[in-house]
């Protein structure tokens, strides 16, 4: 089935699903809907917002006001402890010490302050956006939740617009910047820390329609591309060129989001991070300006790096509107391998040893024996169900070769077993089907269960560390539990699957990722490797990068977008300020 046609219907049976989901909170919100000179459409009043609050379960949400003084801040200081502090009485005590509503909080649920949006604001908006925008309900519902994050908000759009063109973007935000209506971009939804929630309310901008490619510079081997297209659909254009973008996060992602979130994949450890990987972008900032950040020079010392400062700024300074990307040359050739070993610890060391010998990986893929069973449960398999260590090398294939049989002898030294490896084609391709599914295993495994995903990446000496003691408390909890991880650069996930309706449950998931996030830190480590900060990883950047980066960033912030209408409530933290 062709991945656009499977998208499709993977978005539409979500989005089914989450209307049952909630369908008796929705009747007297549709209730009140009218009908609209656009279209027939049915529309929504203000008054008529009913958002479901069965998700708070009796707990304390976030509180994210809309500001337009960046400095307003909250003073509360509860979490200035020492990490040691922290693990030990996360430890001891579960998920009663962990406070709600500020830094450490638990909720997932997330409130804002809402802006009534006027029908001024909505008029001048449909001569900018013509037919591309929507007032339905069911529409601003669903772009009101991200795909595959648990994180929810009690407010949803007012509007989604589809621009087709820069040009529309900026005088979109413009006119948004006018009126100080918050804006939220929106790529394909696919992040997982609540990136794409709208807590105030105001405009979505959804830029699927802005999916082209712009220019292709063979020769040079970058590609000038729309935010809308995503990484599968370019990779299928660039291959009759012998050329590919060697980013691959979650099917669905696009390349705005991907600038967007700093995100990665498993092929970070050969070909490095989004940052590492776009030559310049153009984005529209808050006033409606458009900024291109860079020449297509593959490396320049001309002024600020502005195409670092809007790579991971998740929307909070501009939309990014256009992508110059560098790429790579198709492998010749390459071969895939997988091993067993009887402990983490033991796979763990050899992904160390093995970046140790020098030896260029182009992806190592860790998987527990929780996952591995996840695996075969989903797909009828009957792999041994033991921690297991994937990789792959690329080059020609002596090298291809010669680099698996020193693996293999690394392996052997650290208590592996069962090396296989493949090379041609359809082996290849089954094998590492078992990595690229892993995700989907784990919801099969425990159905209608949610998945609080973890996102630690420690430097390389500590991960053989960090993964066998955080192992320890995964197996202890009553949770279920599994770990991937892309071993090559110390960037690992716990996967928590949790029964939503059951607070006890959340608030353990909770617990065990603020372990592993605390364990992180006190290995120098990060809270997030790839996935993004949202709403969902705010808590923890004062600990991670002290209130000083946090003030600089605020004031960037308060520069490009003084009346804080960029998608307000995410990134930084609001008891930050200066």
């Amino acid at each position: 089935m062709a991945f656009p046609s499977w998208f499709s219907r993977f978005r539409s049976s979500y989005k089914c699903f989450y209307h049952s989901f909630f369908r008796g909170a929705q009747t007297a919100a549709i209730a009140n809907t009218s009908t609209s000179r656009n279209g027939g459409r049915r529309f929504l009043s203000r008054s008529a917002f009913v958002i479901p609050c069965a998700l708070a379960s009796g707990s304390v949400a976030f509180q994210f006001g809309f500001q337009s003084n960046p400095s307003l801040c909250d003073a509360s200081d509860a979490h200035d402890r020492d990490i040691e502090h922290q693990l030990i009485m996360i430890r001891i005590s579960g998920s009663r010490n962990l406070s709600f509503g500020g830094k450490g909080s638990t909720e997932y649920v997330v409130k804002g302050s809402p802006k009534d949006v006027s029908q001024a604001f909505i008029n001048e908006l449909g001569r900018i956006c013509q037919d591309n925008m929507t007032l339905d309900y069911e529409e601003r519902y669903f772009h009101g939740k991200p795909q595959n994050s648990f994180h929810a908000a009690v407010n949803i759009p007012d509007v989604v617009v589809f621009p087709r063109s820069e040009e529309e973007v900026s005088k979109i935000v413009k006119l948004c910047d006018q009126y100080k209506v918050p804006i939220v971009p929106y790529g394909g939804a696919t992040s997982i820390e609540g990136h794409t929630l709208a807590p105030n309310g105001g405009l979505c901008i959804d830029m699927s329609l802005m999916n082209k490619v712009k220019a292709l510079h063979v020769e040079d081997m970058d590609v000038v591309v729309e935010p809308g297209i995503g990484w599968m659909e370019l990779n299928e254009y660039l291959e009759p060129y012998g050329l590919f973008f060697p980013l691959d996060p979650g099917p669905g992602a696009t390349i705005g989001g991907m600038c967007a979130t700093r995100c990665s994949g498993s092929l970070a450890v050969r070909y490095g991070t989004m940052r590492d990987n776009v030559i310049n972008l153009k984005a529209v900032l808050a006033n409606g300006e458009v900024v291109k950040t860079a020449s297509r020079a593959r490396k320049s010392a001309a002024g600020y790096d502005l195409t670092r400062l809007m790579i991971g700024s998740e929307g909070t300074l501009g939309v990014i509107t256009e992508i110059t990307l560098r790429l790579q040359k198709l492998p010749k050739y390459s071969v895939v391998a997988m091993c067993n070993f009887p402990s983490i610890k033991d796979a763990a060391d050899v992904a160390i040893a093995t970046m140790l010998s020098g030896i260029q990986v182009s992806r190592m893929e860790l998987l527990d024996e929780v996952q591995v069973k996840a695996i075969n449960n989903a797909n009828g398999k009957n792999l041994p169900e033991t921690p297991t260590l994937m990789f792959e090398f690329i080059g020609t294939e002596a090298y291809s070769r010669e680099q698996t049989k020193i693996v293999q002898k690394i392996v052997s030294e650290h208590n592996g077993s069962d090396f296989v490896f493949a090379e041609e084609p359809e082996a290849k391709k089954e094998l590492w089907k078992i990595r690229k599914e892993a995700l989907w295993a784990c919801f099969a495994l425990v159905p209608h269960f949610e998945a609080m995903i973890t996102d630690v990446c420690v430097p390389l000496s500590h991960l053989a560390e960090l993964i066998s003691s955080s192992k320890q408390e995964l197996d202890a909890s009553p949770l279920v539990c599994t770990v991937i991880a892309h071993a090559g650069d110390g960037n690992f996930h716990t996967v928590i699957l949790f029964d939503p309706n059951q607070e006890e449950q959340r608030k353990e998931a909770e617990r065990l990722n603020h372990l592993m996030v605390y364990k992180a830190l006190s290995m120098e480590g990060t809270c997030t490797g790839e996935h993004g900060v949202g709403t969902g990883k705010m808590k923890y950047l004062e600990k991670e990068l002290g209130m000083e980066a946090l003030r600089t960033m605020k004031r960037i912030k308060a520069a490009l977008d003084p009346n804080n209408i960029m998608n307000p409530g995410k990134l930084i933290p609001s008891h930050v300020c200066f």
